[in-house]
């Protein structure tokens, strides 16, 4: 129909050139059929891509017509569209998708953009109200995110009488100390705690997520079988972070692996590899053991191999946790300043900012590597909230997804590249459409799929972002669209372009 279009401009110039005059009707009526009737096919169109998707194995040269928000056409053949993106020599794929972030704040997303996260999701922690989650976003936003139901929020509601609906209100952090992490629950807050994790879930929580490690010595066998109970009676992913045990102990994950096999609950085990350590394969081993007798278990990894936490989580305050990391002070780093600690000004921090965070240098590289071959891994940031670029964070939020394609995938060659986008993108969708029907449509390059989509070149793209300086871009990440609407081009984030969605479970 373009070239029909063009024929018509053609006629109408020469027409003008040999002085014929047309009627002034049939000059408005042609025109208004060159430029309505044969107005350009699609929205976006990106053009010359080597397009890739990861859940049909697709990996060709095509053009790719983005129409109101969603893939109208994958095809082999040139289209037009309003706005063509040129994509030769770049490889074209899902927008990443992050299952596990704590920062839902604008300068969070401004920089996970620039990683080519389409989708950020806080499932470990959550929120209660989840309506309340996203505040950073109410003025619009420029990325989808969503969260879980989160126990620790319900609990503190529950135990304590506090509405404290995140990990953080405004930028002021939560202390994870008091009743909450501490007190043993009665039989009677324990059943009012699943009526509030099922209210959470009727709102459209994602699942539920539960912080089990920061409340170690709180949550009794019967509390958690709760959990398990109404994830299983939902059918809804519960995201656990496992009781940690001493270098790579495995009774955290036997605990909840038993739970998960007698519930029959979707279990979701938070960052494998800094839990498992030197035992990732033993972990592995024990999970594909549990799926094989009918459990449904998956898993997680970073790509920057520190932990990142509060001074005043559970391991740090009452545990051995020099022992449990097997490292001393000076493998620690101040969040915000990037400082190496000492015992003196760890004990300082510990007193003074009982709400800051630390990196704790800790994991080997072989580690993760081991944990990225296991069939179904998924890889995700656990970024740390990033509120003002003059506050330090961990580089996890603007470097994960890059340093996974470009040093695991590209350099290390640990996989394929189709492989690494399946797990930065594909596996997260499939796993999340547990809890929300909208992740059929999230993950994939595909006709009628959402335009979530990351332009990237696989020859250079590679992580800047490092420990001490953490919001430095990426390099490689050339364009990024969420629902169809550019918000990244040419490594550049757009500003103006608010696509984004809150996503909510199946009660939406």
């Amino acid at each position: 129909m373009s070239d029909m279009s063009s024929l018509i401009a053609v006629y109408l110039r020469k027409n003008n050139e040999v002085g014929v005059m047309l009627p002034t009707v049939l000059r408005t009526l042609l025109l208004l059929i060159s430029t309505q009737l044969f107005a350009a096919d699609y929205d976006v169109v990106i053009a010359n891509g080597r397009v890739i998707d990861p859940e049909t194995n697709l990996d060709a040269i095509r053009h790719v017509g983005i129409r109101r928000g969603a893939i109208s056409t994958i095809s082999e053949q040139p289209l037009v569209g309003t706005k063509t993106i040129d994509a030769k020599g770049l490889a074209v794929a899902p927008g990443f998708i992050d299952v596990h972030s704590h920062t839902p704040t604008l300068l969070g997303q401004h920089v996970n953009l620039l990683d080519g996260i389409t989708t950020q999701l806080d499932l470990e922690a959550g929120s209660f109200p989840v309506s309340l989650y996203g505040e950073h976003f109410q003025g619009g936003a420029q990325i989808n995110y969503g969260s879980s139901v989160g126990h620790f929020a319900v609990r503190m509601k529950v135990i304590e009488g506090i509405d404290m609906p995140y990990i953080f209100s405004g930028q002021k952090a939560v202390t994870m100390g008091g009743p909450t992490w501490l007190q043993v629950a009665t039989k009677a807050q324990i059943e009012e705690m699943r009526v509030l994790l099922n209210k959470g879930l009727d709102e459209g929580g994602l699942g539920i997520g539960v912080l089990l490690d920061y409340m170690t010595t709180a949550v009794s066998g019967d509390e958690l079988r709760m959990l398990f109970d109404v994830a299983a009676a939902r059918q809804v992913p519960l995201t656990v972070h496992v009781r940690r045990g001493y270098t790579g102990d495995p009774a955290g994950l036997m605990e909840v692996i038993e739970l998960a096999k007698k519930t029959k609950a979707p279990l979701f085990i938070c960052h494998i590899t800094h839990n498992a350590m030197g035992r990732i394969g033993d972990w592995l081993g024990m999970i594909d053991e549990a799926n094989r007798a009918g459990a449904n278990i998956t898993t997680e990894t970073l790509s920057y191999a520190a932990g990142g936490t509060s001074i005043s989580a559970d391991v740090f305050r009452r545990r051995d946790w020099k022992a449990i990391f097997d490292i001393s002070y000076e493998d620690v780093q101040w969040v915000a300043t990037g400082e190496w600690l000492t015992k003196e000004t760890w004990e300082k921090y510990a007193k003074e900012q009982p709400s800051g965070a630390v990196n704790h240098h800790y994991v080997k590289e072989e580690w993760i590597e081991t944990a990225l071959q296991w069939p179904r891994m998924m890889v995700s940031t656990d970024a740390l909230p990033a509120l003002d670029i003059s506050v330090a964070t961990n580089p996890n939020v603007a470097g994960t997804f890059s340093r996974m394609l470009g040093h695991y995938v590209r350099d290390r060659k640990i996989m394929t590249l189709t492989e690494g986008l399946a797990r930065v993108s594909l596996f997260q969708a499939q796993w999340m459409e547990q809890a929300s029907p909208l992740f059929k449509k999230k993950g994939r390059l595909q006709e009628g799929a959402d335009a979530d989509i990351v332009i990237f070149n696989p020859e250079t793209v590679a992580a800047n972002a490092v420990y001490g300086d953490p919001y430095q871009k990426p390099t490689g990440i050339i364009h990024v669209l969420v629902g169809g609407r550019h918000v990244v081009q040419n490594s550049m984030r757009i500003e103006g372009m608010y696509p984004g969605r809150k996503l909510l479970g199946a009660f939406d």
